[in-house]
């Protein structure tokens, strides 16, 4: 394939001197599409992104008031998003009709919420962060915990942190954004130490129990349901607009792109347990005992 016509995050045509000079000096490899992977600190990027990654650690101010969501890819992200601005949004008292000016009704979920080394910081350490001034900045990401704690280290944002490649890539840790574990380690061990700044969600919950999760979501942002609101069926209205079945189905997400990628292909099955159509039980049951044992002593448990 022709690189100008991979995904601006896989290919390496956007990185400065001293990013190619660092890379140099990291741990690399090729994942199976024969792109070239790099370890920094601790974890792997592709070249784009890994320029995106350093322009936001040397270039993010952050401030209070900042929700940033974090989750390892393709693990809810979507919905995620989606449901935060929703929340968010409620005080404007939308109608949720079709005529509505929701924004949700006009944008993609990830066009709201950029991701901040993909999207913002991708080609530079000092973009225009105007437009995401009013009322709350809302941000993306799928960097792990570590990658951003220096340059969030002063500030008491709101953090949320919630497989898609081969088999043996994802099981010895040398995946994109991977190792998984990892990824998931450092935003569990943080709600531990910080419960008022990163609240750990998990997709399965958000499945099972999406009233009591998207309360739970709303008290950490600062803006519990009222009493008013939940007897007129606003959380509802919330979680029928933030339906993958109903975002999937609205024009704005059946056309345009973002990064390379389709906005209709943002929208999968979202079913808990689907692995099973797609991964053997001997692959099933080895992915099982890695992240037991990875997760060991941690109290995370799936």
């Amino acid at each position: 394939m022709d690189p100008k016509e991979l995904p601006s995050i896989l290919r390496d045509d956007k990185i400065s001197v001293e990013t190619n000079k660092l890379i140099s000096s990291l741990l690399s490899r090729t994942d199976s599409q024969g792109q070239k992977l790099c370890k920094y600190q601790g974890c792997w990027y592709y070249y784009n992104t890994l320029q995106g990654v350093l322009n936001f650690q040397s270039g993010f101010q952050p401030q209070d008031t900042d929700i940033i969501l974090a989750s390892y890819p393709k693990s809810g992200t979507t919905w995620l998003k989606a449901l935060t601005v929703a929340l968010l949004e409620r005080s404007k008292n939308h109608s949720y009709s079709s005529d509505d000016e929701h924004p949700l009704l006009y944008d993609n979920p990830h066009g709201i919420v950029p991701c901040l080394e993909m999207d913002v910081y991708h080609e530079s350490s000092s973009p225009n962060l105007a437009k995401f001034s009013a009322p709350r900045r809302k941000f993306s990401t799928h960097m792990p915990l570590h990658a951003m704690e220096e340059t969030l280290k002063h500030s008491p944002c709101k953090i949320v942190g919630i497989l898609e490649s081969l088999f043996e890539s994802f099981c010895n840790g040398t995946i994109y954004y991977g190792p998984f574990w990892e990824h998931l380690l450092s935003y569990w061990r943080a709600s531990l130490e910080e419960p008022k700044h990163v609240l750990f969600m998990r997709y399965e919950e958000l499945k099972a129990e999406p009233r009591h999760q998207i309360k739970r979501l709303a008290e950490f942002f600062g803006c519990p349901f009222t009493k008013q609101e939940e007897e007129s069926g606003v959380v509802d209205k919330i979680l029928d607009l933030c339906s993958l079945r109903n975002l999937s189905s609205l024009e704005v997400n059946k056309t345009g792109s973002r990064n390379d990628v389709d906005h209709k292909d943002y929208f999968r099955k979202g079913e808990v347990g689907d692995s099973k159509n797609y991964l053997t039980p001997e692959m099933e049951y080895k992915i099982d005992m890695i992240i037991q044992e990875k997760l060991q002593g941690s109290g995370l448990k799936f």
